[in-house]
């Protein structure tokens, strides 16, 4: 888990994260508390590395034979 958390921080992951933490601040400072849900859409994805960039959504080219 250390791994995951510490390595490979790409441009798109960092700009995940101020996303997510402007949507935090957002809606504490609006009090509009859906856009913590929002917020947790991207922060997960900045946790745990997910979503599509360098090829993360692509479908292998390899066939089986």
């Amino acid at each position: 888990m250390k791994t995951l958390l510490f390595t490979n921080w790409h441009v798109m992951r960092w700009v995940r994260l101020v996303f997510a933490l402007f949507l935090f601040a957002q809606a504490y400072i609006m009090k509009e508390w859906m856009f913590i849900g929002f917020g947790l859409f991207f922060f997960v994805q900045v946790i745990f590395n997910f979503g599509c960039g360098a090829n993360g959504c692509s479908i292998p080219n390899t066939k089986k034979q």
